[in-house]
């Protein structure tokens, strides 16, 4: 338990160090997955898909990397059409493959494609509290949106499905049947890792074994973006009014739309940042940043020339029309190479299972089930 306390409280490496040829130990291996909600929006791009690019294109001597669709976890919140699923799978892989990851650099595959990912989960859900689970705060937020009442409780309770309490194990199960050595993350899944140590650290001490290691803390430079038309919540797909949110997919007429209705302020005269008097603006300017790799006192310093809101959204749009035109491009493409698709996931499923299997068999015998 030491150890694992010891290594876990390091302070976090962030992907700007990695990328600056501050090099990961010698052979590590670093895990990612995303959910497939189908074609990505600006949230997704900053806040995985360019880390991933950002760490793939990393020259670190014997690393891998291994990132993927966390398909197993989209049915955690109910059951979806067989062919919405399937095409959200396909969208987010082609997605993927369209903002420059290179399966020549990472191994890029379903997660339910590999198959030892549930098994460990069980395992690891056999020497998980119930305590530690209803601790996490995703769980706790949605128990609290019934209220206090006991009935509202039961009634939370009953209509809920298991998957949503369990999953943050499922979440440690992808991570540690790889033996990762470190997770990419954003300030807000930082509850999840740690209950991942967590439970890398439990199975350790309970079968006296060192077969996991503790993965350590990639903190990604993604800031939470937030709705084009509510700068009050945060950027969601299913959202019902769609102009408040950009996918990385939309043609330049309809970002430009998005952006023309996007909510501002009365406030006249220079452009700056503050995210409590001027969420919108902020909101903006926020994107630019997390776009452009450029930090927010560059990019208000870039519109010192901007006069109004107008001159401002405009900028605006022609960054994204700019950054997002390849991708856009990259992704109809592929949308109709389904063969090329395919070829792509069965090879990263091959080898990702090279790597599970063997550690799924060092577990089996770690726990006496071979």
């Amino acid at each position: 338990m030491t150890v694992g306390k010891t290594i876990a409280s390091k302070a976090a490496r962030t992907v700007q160090e990695i990328s600056k040829n501050q090099h990961l130990p010698n052979n590590s291996r670093v895990f990612s997955l995303i959910q497939p909600t189908g074609k990505f929006h600006i949230g997704n791009y900053l806040g995985a898909i360019q880390s991933w690019k950002t760490l793939s294109e990393t020259e670190s001597p014997g690393t891998q990397y291994i990132f993927g669709i966390a398909d197993l976890h989209a049915i955690t919140t109910g059951v979806k059409p067989a062919g919405e699923l399937r095409s959200n799978r396909h969208e987010a892989m082609a997605g993927i493959l369209s903002c420059g990851l290179n399966p020549k650099k990472c191994i890029l595959f379903h997660q339910s494609s590999v198959p030892e990912h549930a098994e460990l989960h069980w395992y690891l859900t056999c020497l998980t509290s119930m305590g530690a689970l209803n601790r996490m705060t995703q769980w706790k937020s949605k128990a609290r949106q019934l209220g206090d009442d006991e009935s509202d409780q039961l009634k939370f309770l009953e209509h809920t499905k298991a998957g949503l309490l369990c999953y943050p194990i499922l979440q440690a199960a992808d991570i540690l049947i790889y033996r990762s050595t470190h997770v990419p993350v954003g300030d807000d899944q930082s509850q999840h890792l740690e209950m991942c140590r967590s439970v890398a650290i439990n199975f350790n001490n309970s079968y006296k074994t060192n077969f996991f290691p503790i993965p350590q803390t990639l903190l990604t430079p993604s800031k939470k973006i937030l709705s084009l038309r509510n700068p009050l919540k945060k950027m969601s797909k299913s959202d019902p009014d769609q102009s408040s949110c950009i996918y990385i997919t939309d043609a330049p007429e309809v970002i430009a739309k998005k952006i023309r209705k996007a909510t501002t302020d009365s406030v006249q005269g220079p452009v700056y940042f503050d995210p409590e008097a001027r969420p919108g603006v902020s909101n903006l300017i926020n994107i630019l940043s997390g776009v452009t790799s450029q930090s927010i006192e560059q990019v208000v310093e870039d519109l010192a020339y901007v006069k109004d809101h107008k001159q401002f959204k405009d900028h605006v749009t022609d960054v994204l029309v700019t950054e997002f035109k390849q991708q856009r491009e990259l992704f109809e493409e592929l949308m109709k190479d389904g063969v090329y698709l395919e070829k792509v996931c069965h090879e990263g499923r091959d080898k990702a299972r090279e790597i599970a299997t063997k550690n799924i068999e060092e577990v089996r015998k770690l726990i006496g089930m071979d």
